[in-house]
């Protein structure tokens, strides 16, 4: 070391010019402040110092990998670490061992996913394809610790522009994502809480009339789907359940005339009783098992088929799609020759429809299991009622107004199929 390099201040210039044609070199510049040169050419700042009566070198970084503005910034905050009575040396340590054990982004996502999604949420397939498509490419080999608030508005500017809802979903998965992550020890904060959305929300409030009920009823048998998604349809807008219960419905939940939706497949977490009128039971049909059953074998890693799976949600989506432009440059022929609408809103339909034909809104909500006013508080806690005769009368009134608008009135020719072993 030179008496030169220890009075003088370090400069770019000056680092650059430093050689040696030793193993290795040091320069100091003061307050143990130094750049280390070695014979192969690499340059490290360091911090060299003493702690209870050793010597300490700390590595501040490697120049060109950092700048000398950023080494002065880590000898300033190693310094008063020291000031404070912490080794700065053992502080390092303790935070690489703790980097170490943080998880990478797509490590953690799949942890999410099976330990908390999968429980937590039914949607949780859709959340899982969302991080999957966005997040994981995006941000998979960095560590968790290194996502700041910047990336996701960078991430979120890029969905945007392709696809403005789906961008709002990317935001609303990643935040619950960062916030299991508080829950888990893994982050002190979530760095997307209070973020807003960046596309507009928008409430849908698409609902289809009677007359393109009618014009949809007729023309869903001769569209470019499968029967199974035909009938789900159907059985949608006959019962007003939601989507992904239709979809779900097994034989072992019917008795009769009467479909129980387990609370373990219920979104609000309360078992459900639907009057199936006999519109219902002939859509429903006499099959057991999955009354709606994907066709698609899984197997397992011995190549063993998996017990049958339903369809999904997405599936009836699809369907709806590729029998109905859904934008106006669309080249997909249009077989239902209505508006587009989504599998949800036909549950939206029979709300409207229902209401419209003077069913009571109270009714219409115990119809179709939404948690209502008049089931919160203590009405809740003493009302046990289950209003099976109102739903079903409910339900009857809205099956002859079906079969009126889309039979012509003639009710008394829809006769159920048999089901088999069932009274």
């Amino acid at each position: 070391m030179t008496k030169e390099a220890a009075k003088a201040k370090f400069t770019d210039v000056a680092i650059r010019a430093m050689k040696t044609d030793k193993r290795l070199q040091d320069n100091l510049e003061g307050d143990g402040f130094g750049v280390r040169v070695y014979g192969t050419g690499t340059k490290v700042f360091y911090y060299a110092y003493a702690f209870e009566g050793k010597r300490r070198f700390l590595n501040l970084g490697e120049y060109g990998v950092i700048s000398l503005a950023e080494a002065r910034k880590r000898h300033r905050e190693a310094k008063g670490k020291l000031d404070r009575g912490t080794d700065p040396l053992i502080e390092k340590a303790a935070e690489k061992a703790e980097r170490k054990r943080t998880p990478f982004i797509a490590d953690f996502v799949t942890e999410y996913i099976d330990n908390y999604a999968k429980k937590k949420n039914r949607g949780w397939k859709e959340i899982q394809r969302a991080l999957n498509a966005s997040i994981v490419p995006a941000w998979g080999k960095r560590k968790i610790t290194d996502i700041k608030r910047r990336d996701l508005v960078v991430l979120l500017d890029e969905i945007e522009k392709r696809a403005p809802i789906m961008a709002n979903r990317t935001l609303a998965y990643t935040r619950k994502l960062f916030s299991y992550a508080v829950k888990r020890d893994v982050l002190e904060v979530n760095p997307f809480m209070g973020m807003e959305a960046p596309a507009p929300a928008k409430v849908r409030d698409r609902n289809l009339s009677f007359a393109e009920i009618k014009t949809l009823w007729a023309n869903l048998d001769n569209s470019r789907m499968s029967d199974n998604i035909r009938r789900a349809l159907k059985l949608i807008l006959v019962t007003g359940q939601r989507p992904g219960e239709v979809i779900g419905m097994n034989s072992s939940e019917i008795d009769g005339n009467w479909w129980t939706i387990p609370e373990e497949r219920s979104k609000n977490k309360q078992a459900h009783r639907v009057f199936l009128t006999p519109l219902a039971l002939e859509l429903i049909g006499d099959k057991d098992g999955y009354i709606f059953e994907s066709p698609v074998i899984n197997r397992d890693a011995a190549g063993q088929p998996l017990p049958p799976k339903p369809y999904e949600v997405r599936t009836l989506t699809h369907a709806i799609k590729e029998n109905l432009p859904h934008s106006p440059e669309s080249k997909v022929e249009d077989y239902l020759k209505i508006p587009h609408f989504v599998p949800h809103d036909l549950r939206r339909t029979v709300t409207s429809r229902m209401a419209e034909i003077g069913i009571f809104e109270d009714t219409i909500d115990r119809v179709q299991n939404h948690v209502s006013r008049v089931k919160s508080g203590v009405r809740k806690n003493y009302n046990h009622y289950a209003y099976d005769l109102e739903k079903q009368q409910a339900l009857e009134t809205w099956a002859r107004k079906l079969v009126s608008v889309t039979a012509g009135g003639e009710a008394a020719k829809v006769i159920p199929m048999r089901r088999k072993g069932r009274n």
